[in-house]
C-alpha cells in the first residue's frame, strides 16, 4: 500500500519580505510552450544576488566574504510563459552561523499565488581560502529584515 503526503499549498505573496521583478524572454520558453525549469533557478539566483547588491552586502569581485551556493530546490506549481513577468519574493527561513536559507516564491505577473516555490542556501566563505566563516554582522542584520523566522 502506497502512502503519499499531501502537497503543501503554494505560498502567497504575503509570505515574502522582499521582491524583485524580472521579465521573461522569448528564449525562456521550451518546446512545450512554457518557461523551462532551469530558468526558474536563474530567476531565484538573480533575485538573491540583487538583494545582496542592493543592500550593499556584495561587491562583485571585491567582497572578501561571499556566499557560495550549497543547495537549491524548486517545486513547480503553475506554468509561466513568455511574455509573463516573474516576480521573485524572498524570505530568510533559516539563519545559521555561516549559512542562510532563503525561501523563494516565483509569481506570474501580479498573481497572489506562487507559480513556483523554491529554496536557496548560501554558505559564507572567505574568498581567498574558500573556507566557511561566520556571516558578517551587518549582513546578518539585513537578512533579519526579510526574515520570517518564528512565524507560522
Amino acid at each position: 500500500m502506497s502512502q503519499t503526503a499531501a502537497r503543501p499549498p503554494p505560498p502567497m505573496r504575503d509570505a515574502f519580505r522582499w521582491f524583485h521583478t524580472i521579465g521573461s524572454r522569448w528564449m525562456d520558453n521550451d518546446v512545450y510552450g512554457h518557461v523551462n525549469n532551469v530558468v526558474y533557478y536563474s530567476w531565484i539566483d538573480t533575485a538573491v544576488n540583487r538583494f545582496l547588491i542592493d543592500r550593499g552586502l556584495l561587491e562583485i569581485g571585491r567582497s572578501e566574504v561571499v556566499g557560495i551556493v550549497a543547495e537549491t530546490g524548486c517545486r513547480y506549481i503553475a506554468q509561466m510563459a513568455y511574455p509573463d513577468a516573474a516576480t521573485v519574493g524572498l524570505a530568510v527561513v533559516a539563519l545559521g552561523r555561516s549559512s542562510v536559507r532563503y525561501r523563494a516564491g516565483v509569481f506570474r505577473n501580479d498573481e497572489a499565488t506562487a507559480s513556483a516555490d523554491g529554496h536557496f542556501v548560501h554558505v559564507y566563505v572567505d574568498r581567498a581560502t574558500m573556507r566557511p566563516v561566520p556571516i558578517p554582522d551587518f549582513t546578518r542584520a539585513e537578512m533579519n529584515k526579510i526574515s520570517n523566522l518564528g512565524e507560522t
